[in-house]
Parts: C-alpha cells; structure tokens; sequence
C-alpha cells in the first residue's frame, strides 16, 4: 500500500457499501488488489473484482486467515453471527473494524471474546470515489492501532475521531446525508428544466454549482452564511429566492428530516 501500511484486508459481506470501499482503495491505486480480499454469499456478483485480481470468496474463514484488518461490511444483524463463525481464527494482531450501523464495539467485544483491537467506522457511499467522510471510534486503550485505522480511511476521502455515543448521529449527518444532499441537487436540476433549460444542461450547473458550494466551505473554512451574504444583494433575486424557500419550510424540513432519520436509528 502506498502509505506504508502492507496489511491485506478482507471486506466481509461485500454488498453495496463495501464494493465502494474496494473501489475506492482499488481504483485511486491505494491498494493492490492482491491484498484485497472480498467476502459475499453470491460471488458471482464480485465477478468485476475477480477479473481484477482481488479474491473472492464466500468462506469468511478463509479471508480471515490471509488478512489483517478485517472489515465488517454485513448488515448490522448479522455482525454477531459473522464474528462467532470467524472467532477460530482471529489472531490477536486482528484489527476488526465494523460499519455496522448501531452495534456497539462493547458488543462485539464480547461475542469474540475480548479481542483487544475493535473499532467502528462510517464511511458513506463516496468512499468509492476517494472522497468519503469518515467517523471513526475505538476502545481508548486501542488507539495505537486506530491509527492504522484512520490512515486507511484518509486514502479514501477523509476522517474524524468521534466518541461512539455519536456514531448513531454520524450515521444520518455523514451517510444518509449524502441521500439528503443528492435530494436536494436533483430538485436543482427540476428547477432548472421549470425555467428553460435541457436536463443535461440543468445537471451539469447544479452538480457543479453545490461542488463549488462545498469546496469554499472545505477549503475556506467560512461559515454558510458568510458566503451567502456574499451573493444576497438588497431586493435582489437571491435574497427573494432564499425567503420563498424557508416560507416553505425548507431549513425546517431539513433539520427535521435528519432529527427523524436519527430517532429511526435509535
């Protein structure tokens, strides 16, 4: 691996969440594929991995003995009965990182018998493009090897340190939120059609438009309303956009639809 890490990682239940971890380690040229190894109960849906070199497999066993870091990519009901089945084999230098929504690591802790190296992640779907935001928790007597940890998530996007009573909220804010973000650009791209333009036309402006949106934020550390004073002039069209906007609930909408997303998961 390009960071100095040699360590071969298995993805268990390698479903949609975890093929874009793998692309994104594959494709950004992060990892070779031979230290990828891919776990799920139909292969034949990893075929394009396969004829890249990665292996696959449907023997969780088998992954675990040839990996490293083991990545528990499986649904989160499943998590006990995927550490139960690989507990023979997990060596104490395992790293165990699940991304299982709502399964804590003292849980875990305890269905593979005190294993001294567990951790949660939460990457969201732009993982497979190098540019996922993940929130990362471990036991504090662990964090040597959290490192380790973050710096595999670093290659693929970016990543915070979160206690894990807020991995619940990390989950709608930083996952779901890319369904919420990507709600809001395709009404975007409605209102561009309902005032003139072709729908490639539209898709381009607001896919564009809420990049560049972000990038200030990222790279300016401003704050939204800073950078939105820049471009409300008096009585202009912006400004009476924005006001239409919230008469309808839209800050309201979004905050609540986020609160829901969050009592769901709890």
């Amino acid at each position: 691996m390009s960071n100095g890490l040699p360590q071969t990682i298995a993805i268990l239940g390698a479903g949609n969440l975890g093929q874009a971890m793998a692309h994104g380690w594959l494709d950004r040229g992060q990892l070779p594929a031979s230290q990828l190894i891919l776990t799920r109960h139909r292969t034949g849906n990893l075929k394009s991995f396969a004829e890249r070199g990665v292996t696959v497999t449907s023997d969780n066993l088998e992954a675990t003995k040839k990996a490293t870091i083991l990545i528990l990519a499986v649904k989160p009901y499943k998590v006990q009965e995927v550490i139960e089945d690989i507990l023979p084999v997990l060596r104490e230098n395992h790293i165990l990182v699940s991304a299982a929504t709502g399964i804590s690591i003292a849980d875990m802790r305890s269905w593979a018998n005190n294993h001294p190296h567990i951790f949660r992640a939460m990457p969201n779907t732009a993982v497979a493009i190098g540019e996922s935001l993940t929130c990362l928790a471990g036991d504090p007597g662990a964090n040597g090897r959290l490192d380790e940890v973050e710096a595999l998530y670093n290659q693929v996007g970016k990543s915070v340190r979160i206690t894990e009573d807020l991995m619940n909220a990390a989950t709608v804010l930083g996952a779901c939120g890319i369904a919420f973000a990507l709600r809001f650009i395709r009404a975007m791209q409605q209102g561009g059609i309902e005032i003139g333009f072709d729908s490639d036309s539209a898709a381009l402006i607001a896919n564009q438009t809420v990049r560049g949106a972000a990038t200030i934020l990222l790279e300016g550390q401003a704050h939204p309303e800073a950078e939105i004073d820049k471009v409300t002039t008096p009585k202009g069209c912006t400004i009476a956009g924005l006001n239409e906007m919230e008469h309808q609930g839209f800050s309201s909408s979004l905050i609540k639809g986020i609160q829901n997303s969050f009592k769901k998961i709890e």
